[in-house]
């Protein structure tokens, strides 16, 4: 009989061979690879995005930017007039843009700015011949808004965001 604490010469022998088993393992060397990997396939597309953040403000005085956009001026154009019959402010000062493909199975982020940014989840090709998407307004860590849409060619969807230097931020997406 065993006490409790106390283990026999023959546990002690049992264990030392199998750590010692452990410790010597044979170095067998693996097989060299014969052919290359197949190459990754690219991650399947519903479509790209084009994001612009805006700032609105009735006073004609720009925002101090770090670095020039540069957008079609036709564009932005047609923008600011479908903007001024949304939102009521008198001048509209593009201040970020950023494009991006928009993925299937995949999270998509519209980031025209270090501050705000859109998270984009496709849902797949619309019956209109858009695409189906879920679409989060993100400022910093809080999400500001939610919502499902269909986005369609020259049909952008206009999002209010926060209020900004006497302004409002508003984020405009759009299908290329």
């Amino acid at each position: 009989m065993m006490l409790p604490g106390r283990t026999s010469n023959r546990t002690r022998r049992c264990f030392a061979a199998l750590l010692l088993g452990l410790l010597v393992v044979p170095v067998i060397p693996a097989p060299a690879q014969e052919k290359a990997p197949p190459p990754k396939a690219a991650a399947a597309s519903d479509g790209s995005v084009e994001g612009y953040l805006f700032f609105a403000v009735n006073d004609a005085a720009a925002p101090a930017q770090e670095e020039k956009v540069t957008a079609d001026a036709a564009v932005v154009a047609s923008m600011e007039a479908r903007l001024k019959k949304v939102f009521p402010y008198t001048h509209y000062h593009l201040i970020g843009k950023h494009s991006q493909q928009v993925f299937k199975e995949y999270e998509s982020w519209v980031v025209p700015s270090k501050d705000l940014c859109l998270k984009i989840d496709s849902r797949g090709p619309a019956e209109s011949g858009g695409v189906n998407v879920h679409l989060q307004l993100w400022q910093d860590t809080k999400v500001l808004v939610k919502s499902d849409a269909v986005l369609l060619k020259d049909k952008p969807i206009f999002l209010g965001g926060p209020d900004w230097r006497k302004g409002r931020l508003i984020f405009v997406v759009r299908l290329k």
